[in-house]
């Protein structure tokens, strides 16, 4: 077997681990997201859920909000509005300001999806983060090696997920 050399060089590469940690985990989620008949990428739910939970935002705040750079929000929300999940209004007074808000099939998507979708994703990764303990590398190495052993989907398939309510208003609205 070919050598990690991410994994192996610790925190000089924690950057690049945490990126490919955040790829597989949104991969995985994208699988689980489509097996419950959503076919919405991954990526965007996050702007989905910010909406829900702050009402209507201009561009530069909902970057804030999910931590993209701006240039990636816009690209987002083109894709978004031309699935008409979100509809940008005009602002009163200022023109150059356009809040975007969820449309009515958005709001809907998302009540669904903090029913159906996101409490199996939270009680996935969860589970691969159940028993981390120690040093953060000690710890990030655990969290790789179970997205390996049983991806998301398959946590969820086997009840990992079942008896979980509503996803909680304490941040984790998204995948």
């Amino acid at each position: 077997m070919i050598e990690d050399v991410v994994r192996g060089l610790g925190y000089l590469t924690l950057g690049s681990r945490l990126k490919r940690i955040g790829e597989r985990l949104q991969a995985q989620a994208q699988v689980l997201i489509e097996e419950t008949g959503f076919s919405l990428p991954a990526g965007q739910f996050p702007l989905l859920a910010a909406l829900a939970r702050m009402g209507p935002l201009c561009v530069g705040e909902l970057a804030q909000a999910v931590g993209v750079s701006q240039p990636g929000v816009t690209r987002m929300l083109e894709k978004l509005e031309s699935a008409g999940l979100v509809k940008s209004q005009r602002a009163s007074g200022d023109r150059r300001v356009r809040p975007i808000a969820l449309t009515r099939s958005g709001r809907q998507l998302v009540a669904r999806s903090r029913t159906i979708v996101w409490p199996r994703i939270e009680a996935a990764v969860a589970d691969a983060c159940a028993g981390t303990t120690g040093p953060l590398l000690t710890q990030l190495a655990a969290l790789e090696d179970a997205l390996a052993a049983a991806p998301l989907h398959m946590r969820a398939a086997r009840g990992v997920a079942r008896g979980h309510g509503a996803v909680r208003e304490r941040g984790s609205d998204a995948a």
